[in-house]
């Protein structure tokens, strides 16, 4: 059986950085989900002056500079706040988790902002807690932690809708930042942050759900699935090219060789979006094809970077993923907090001090079918 973790309830930021095995983890999230070239290529610097030169792209759109000693923080802090890649204090990065589309037009843009800007007016909430703004014209983040969501309805207006349900309540552009906030004082006041750690969907699960103005009367645009790796779909309406990482994790030569083609926008997929590119760029470590077997695999930091990893994964990761059939997902776990992918995957492996616990159709939380050698979990043979 998989031992137990702990759950720190909490994300990194950049003026509350959290301490892991490889270091501090020190978390930015640009504005907008935005990096100008010029920002890209001062955090690339920052990241090898100050860290270990490795770069992280997590789930909510967001960059982690690795392997900060402590008492480099104050001075890469100087050198974010040079970048304007750092909030005003504490409080304001906590409350400003605002999730945007990546293929954002200038209307989008203006709302998260208008978004952000309200925030500052917010409860306090669940450090977990988030904001989407996806109303691009079909939706795009459904697979993304997120509990208030600015969508588009069916018709193309603006909705607000509770993370976990079906309909959302109708709101202007110049009201969306005020009933943002009004709707997390619902939350609280409703008693969310006691509800499943604190997550809106574990609320509404249980059948609480606002009223008044803030009830959900619209449905929602059917979702979209993003692209994968390659030149940006005219569909997108964005010109440009996506590129992912191996386990989301890239360098500060590669970051700084991407912002050479110009400005970046990041995703929640683990990819970057590199603006106005046609042509791919020819850097080694790249996946550039949506058929590449690492993108059929999640792998966590693992040991030794992971204070809570009881093994390394990453390189079984690797070595497992042409075994993967196409359209299947495997996750290789260091432990059963399961950071890198919380959703079921098809087969899920968790390390455990004895090899690894093996799930089907389930999360790394999920009970175990059966234990595995190391040995063993090297062969997927019958596991899909």
């Amino acid at each position: 059986m998989t031992p137990p973790f702990t759950v720190q309830g909490w994300c990194p930021g950049a003026l509350r950085p959290m301490m892991s095995g490889d270091g501090l983890v020190v978390r930015v999230r640009p504005p907008g989900g935005r990096l100008t070239a010029a920002q890209a290529s001062g955090l690339a610097e920052a990241a090898q002056a100050f860290g270990n030169g490795l770069i992280d792209l997590s789930a909510r759109a967001s960059l982690q500079l690795r392997g900060v000693a402590p008492a480099q923080h104050p001075a890469l802090i100087a050198r974010l706040q040079a970048l304007g890649l750092v909030d005003a204090d504490p409080l304001a990065e906590a409350r400003g988790a605002v999730l945007v589309t990546p293929f954002a037009d200038a209307r989008t843009d203006a709302l998260a902002m208008a978004v952000s800007e309200a925030l500052l007016q917010a409860p306090d909430l669940p450090a977990k807690f988030g904001f989407a703004v996806d109303t691009g014209p079909a939706p795009l983040l459904r697979d993304t932690p997120a509990d208030i969501r600015l969508e588009r309805d069916v018709g193309g207006g603006l909705i607000l809708r509770c993370d976990g349900a079906a309909k959302g309540a109708p709101v202007t552009a110049e009201g969306a930042g005020a009933m943002a906030v009004a709707l997390a004082h619902w939350f609280v006041a409703a008693g969310g942050v006691s509800a499943g750690r604190g997550r809106m969907a574990a609320l509404i699960a249980r059948g609480v759900l606002p009223g008044g103005r803030l009830a959900g009367q619209v449905a929602p645009a059917p979702a979209a699935d993003p692209p994968g790796p390659g030149l940006v779909p005219a569909a997108f309406r964005v010109t440009g090219a996506l590129v992912g990482f191996a386990f989301g994790q890239t360098g500060a030569a590669t970051l700084a060789a991407l912002a050479a083609h110009g400005d970046i926008r990041l995703t929640p997929w683990r990819m970057l979006l590199l603006e106005g590119v046609t042509t791919l760029p020819d850097l080694p470590g790249l996946i550039l094809s949506t058929d590449d077997p690492l993108r059929r695999v999640q792998a966590c930091t693992g040991a030794p970077g992971c204070v809570q990893a009881l093994r390394a994964v990453r390189p079984l990761a690797r070595l497992l993923a042409p075994q993967v059939p196409e359209g299947r997902v495997l996750h290789v776990s260091g432990c059963a907090k399961g950071c890198a992918h919380p959703l079921p995957a098809d087969v899920t492996l968790v390390a455990t001090a004895a090899g690894f616990d093996l799930i089907t159709s389930g999360s790394a939380q999920d009970a175990s079918q059966r234990s595995l050698s190391p040995d063993a979990a090297m062969d997927l043979k019958g596991m899909f």
